[in-house]
């Protein structure tokens, strides 16, 4: 039960998220946005290094501020024209999100009714870890490569390819046994850095610019919470230090859990700082 609340937890924070962006332009919802939304608030600013160096050439660590701008998080308001980008990206994100974490919620609350429900379950739990991963890569790579069509279509081709292979794979009666539990962790691990060759692609393509430093880094830190949560999954610390003393709460799957919603969260920010990026971005030349 600790888990599936741990689920539950995780689908109301992204399903928050959607009604926050669905409500950007009613009164309630600039409201919301005002207060919540990366486009609103003052961010911290360093160097690539994370620091500024003064004229003695002594580190300091007061950082500089950034501001961004209070309109809509998609809108993109330049002198010629205002126009808003794409949302259904960041909706696949947060409704793959959300579908992993229904899948999840279920197979913790009715994997325990039989043996075939337990079989079902786990590997649906396992799918829907899978949709979460696929959904996380479409909006940074469509936003960061909106004027790159081919990089962009390849990308996403790439990592659709992937998942629905995955799936396939982890429904399959057969890999669903604990033995292949450190199998269907390489693999969940093999699609999350994956990421890194579009990361690199980004980093290059538009070197120097500050939002995707950011946003790189926040993907960064999404991928050591992943593999942490992973490696928790398959030592199955702490509970084969104590036996019995983690039935109920503590376990390594709901540490996992814990890791892959703080996970999400990372990338959700990331994604901002590249949405940012792009409507201070000049038009894409055709």
């Amino acid at each position: 039960m600790p888990s599936f609340s741990l689920s539950f937890v995780g689908f109301f924070i992204f399903g928050a998220m959607i009604a926050m962006t669905l409500m950007e332009k009613t009164e309630l919802g600039a409201f919301l946005i005002a207060n919540f939304s990366r486009a609103s608030v003052t961010v911290p600013f360093w160097t690539i290094m994370g620091m500024e160096r003064d004229v003695n050439g002594s580190d300091s660590f007061i950082p500089e501020t950034k501001h961004v701008s209070q309109s809509s998080v998609f809108l993109v308001d330049r002198a010629d024209k205002a126009t808003d980008l794409p949302k259904w990206p960041w909706f696949v994100f947060l409704a793959g999100a959300m579908g992993c974490l229904v899948c999840s919620s279920l197979s913790h609350l009715l994997a325990c009714h039989s043996k075939r429900f337990n079989l079902f379950f786990w590997r649906l739990d396992y799918a829907g870890i899978s949709l979460m991963i696929v959904g996380s890569f479409f909006a940074p790579i469509y936003y960061v490569f909106l004027c790159n069509y081919y990089p962009r279509l390849f990308y996403l081709s790439s990592i659709s390819v992937l998942g629905v292979a995955a799936i396939v794979t982890l429904l399959a009666p057969a890999l669903s046994a604990p033995r292949f539990r450190f199998f269907r962790a390489s693999l969940f691990l093999s699609m999350g850095f994956s990421g890194i060759i579009p990361a690199a692609h980004a980093i290059l393509l538009y070197w120097g610019h500050p939002d995707i430093y950011f946003a790189f880094w926040y993907e960064f830190a999404m991928a050591v919470l992943y593999a942490a949560g992973a490696g928790f999954y398959v030592s199955r610390i702490p509970e084969r230090w104590k036996p019995g003393a983690f039935d109920i709460a503590g376990h390594s799957h709901q540490i996992f859990h814990v890791f892959v919603v703080l996970a999400a969260l990372a990338h959700s920010a990331a994604t901002l700082f590249i949405i940012d990026f792009r409507r201070n971005s000049p038009t894409c030349t055709s």
